[in-house]
């Protein structure tokens, strides 16, 4: 979590402060709205736990010691944090008092009042928390009183230098739109298909991140992964060719790949796209780069077993530090989860290759069956990587092994300023492999067809298979025997 600066209040959320571009403004009132379990009660505990000086909770609803108990549960110590507890007893529903929450002398409000400005002169808290303010909109006779005591209330807050985080129980009947009006900001929590989001609408004295923000909740506590705005992470990187490590691969590239460029390799299952994309991190191995893969489809055990029968020495490139491979459970992680561990790779351990395997997989990720989702947040993420000068491998599926060719699986094409395609063939009865270049934007290419092997002693491109027509239906012909094509078959 990025330190927050000078003038502006860290809310100890991980990746809250960088949505707000810093932190809360000092001795100002915000507004945590949503249905209950969405988090509400725990960015209020990281809030008074974040940072130096005194805290006090004002808990309506919840006794102290539940509390506690919720915040030791999530990573939290509320040890140091003063709890000013107005939480209705069990002698309100044995005693059968005339008010389900509150005594009356609590209910006109006096009682309420004086507790809280008597803690805030003895506790002297920078940081506040009530949970949650809605309780008083129960005590107030009309929308007018309450606007007159909410507004009376943040006023003597601001004046004793309180910065104030209230939560809300908005309902069809007692909606929270007054609280939201007197309130400098407001966090909106909600949960749904798509899992748990934060959104900020409203921030006054500064700008923030828009957007629906995602939210993980674990036993070590709340963190906010922000939505991805490739534009804000723009940095200067060379222009230059980087090589494949397969020459006669390089020439069908017109050279080789173009760094901070996305490349797309698609082919039917088993046909060597992983691999080849494992190629490419070695050969970046080699020139001391770092490289990163992310399995979507694929355990690293086998990835490694499968790469070292084919001398690519995955785990000793583990071992030296220039790869790292790291398996992604797509169901588990949204979008914008796997955008800052892919930031992390880049930004932080300095990964030079990305490898994606394979969009299918991500597209789990996005849980949505609209393919407009899946372009955005794959769109997203590579803009960002081009514009850190990553380069960039995307592995994609068709869905047939010979047949009608499709050069992407998904419609994503649009976003790759290379593909690469793979293609099985059968001659003569046996099955083969065919390896051309359909899109580079960057430069000129080879237009040829080749022939694509994977080897104990790695992986090979051949001459252009120019005495074959109908490749790319999968069964070609023989037009000529030339290029040493019989001789091989």
């Amino acid at each position: 979590m990025v330190s927050p600066p000078d003038g502006r209040l860290s809310t100890g959320v991980s990746g809250l402060d960088d949505v707000l571009f810093g932190g809360l403004i000092p001795s100002r009132s915000y507004m945590v709205s949503g249905d209950p379990g969405t988090g509400k009660t725990i960015i209020g505990l990281h809030f008074l736990t974040a940072g130096e000086g005194s805290a006090l909770y004002v808990n309506l609803e919840e006794p102290a010691e539940e509390i506690a108990r919720n915040a030791a549960a999530v990573g939290l110590d509320t040890e140091d944090v003063t709890f000013l507890d107005l939480s209705p007893g069990a002698e309100v529903f044995v005693d059968r008092q005339e008010y389900d929450v509150f005594t009356p002398d609590d209910v006109e409000g006096s009682s309420l009042r004086s507790a809280i400005v008597e803690a805030v002169r003895d506790v002297e808290p920078t940081r506040m928390f009530i949970d949650p303010m809605s309780e008083l909109q129960h005590l107030a006779p009309d929308t007018y009183q309450l606007r007159q005591q909410v507004s009376s209330l943040l006023r003597f807050l601001r004046e004793q230098g309180v910065t104030l985080l209230f939560t809300t129980q908005s309902t069809s009947d007692v909606p929270d739109d007054d609280l939201q009006y007197l309130s400098d900001g407001t966090l909106e929590l909600t949960q749904g298909d798509e899992g748990r989001r934060l959104r900020v609408t409203k921030f006054r004295g500064s700008q923030t991140q828009g957007g629906a923000h995602s939210v993980r909740i674990t036993g070590e506590g709340m963190t906010v992964y922000p939505v991805l705005i490739p534009d804000d992470h723009v940095v200067d990187f060379p222009d230059e060719t980087i090589s494949t490590g397969i020459p006669e691969l390089n020439q069908l590239l017109g050279g080789g790949l173009t760094r901070g460029t996305v490349t797309i390799i698609n082919g039917p299952s088993g046909v060597g796209k992983t691999t080849l994309g494992a190629q490419v991190m070695k050969e970046a191995a080699g020139r001391g780069e770092r490289s990163v893969i992310y399995m979507f489809e694929e355990t690293t055990r086998t990835f490694v077993t499968r790469c070292t029968a084919v001398d690519i020495p995955v785990d000793t490139m583990v071992d030296r530090g220039t790869l790292r491979v790291e398996e992604v459970q797509p169901l588990t992680q949204s979008p914008a989860e796997f955008a800052s561990m892919v930031r992390a790779d880049v930004e932080e351990r300095g990964a030079r290759v990305v490898l994606v395997d394979g969009i299918d997989g991500y597209r789990l990720s996005v849980r949505s069956e609209d393919d407009d989702s899946l372009h955005r947040e794959v769109g997203a993420l590579c803009r960002y990587l081009r514009s850190r000068g990553v380069t960039t491998l995307l592995v994609d599926s068709s869905e047939t092994v010979t047949g009608e060719f499709r050069a992407t699986h998904g419609g994503v094409s649009y976003i790759a300023d290379n593909i690469l395609f793979l293609r099985y063939l059968e001659v003569h009865g046996e099955l083969r492999k065919a390896i051309g270049v359909l899109k580079k934007r960057t430069s000129d290419y080879e237009r040829t067809l080749r022939e694509f092997r994977i080897t104990e002693y790695g992986l090979s491109v051949g001459a252009p298979l120019r005495s074959l027509r109908g490749i790319l239906g999968g069964m070609p012909e023989v037009v000529e025997e030339t290029d040493g094509w019989k001789e091989r078959v």
